[in-house]
């Protein structure tokens, strides 16, 4: 079989379809309806009660002198870290420091608005997750059925 072989007839030179993906008007707009649509949950989204928490927790953390400054000191550790692992080659004082980022972040990990922040951040991607979960069951559930039902005869070409 040539590559111009096809399994019905028309004149040589003539197609059916122009080559390569053929979109008409029609599925260009339900792609902007599709995407408009997608922005309008993303606008519902950040109006959620999650993301409210989640931006306030933020904020508090930003503006909690403790929380900052123990940030502060674990990235200077972990600057030393880096120091004695590559330049001094020193695996004792890394064994130490590791401990001492380690002590740091349980601290911060104890502060109430920090774990406020983290179950925030919980909630949003479960949130997120379970839209995403609700959309790709609902289209899966729509491509079974219409698979399972008999499939229409492709239209002739004119």
């Amino acid at each position: 079989m040539s590559a111009h072989d096809h399994d019905h007839d028309h004149e040589h030179g003539e197609s059916c379809s122009p080559p390569g993906p053929v979109y008409d008007n029609r599925e260009l707009i339900v792609r902007e309806d599709i995407l408009a649509r997608a922005k309008e949950l993303a606008q519902l989204i950040t109006t959620s009660e999650e993301v409210a928490m989640y931006q306030q927790s933020e904020k508090l953390i930003q503006s909690h002198d403790r929380v900052q400054g123990l940030i502060t000191t674990i990235k200077k550790k972990q600057k030393e870290l880096i120091a004695f692992q590559n330049t001094f080659n020193n695996p004792k004082m890394v064994e130490k420091i590791e401990a001492e980022i380690d002590a740091i972040q349980d601290e911060i990990d104890g502060i109430p608005i920090v774990q406020q922040f983290q179950q925030s951040q919980v909630d949003v991607n479960y949130l997120l997750q379970s839209i995403v979960s609700v959309i790709r069951d609902t289209v899966a559930e729509k491509i079974e059925v219409e698979a399972a039902s008999p499939a229409e005869d492709p239209e002739e070409c004119d």
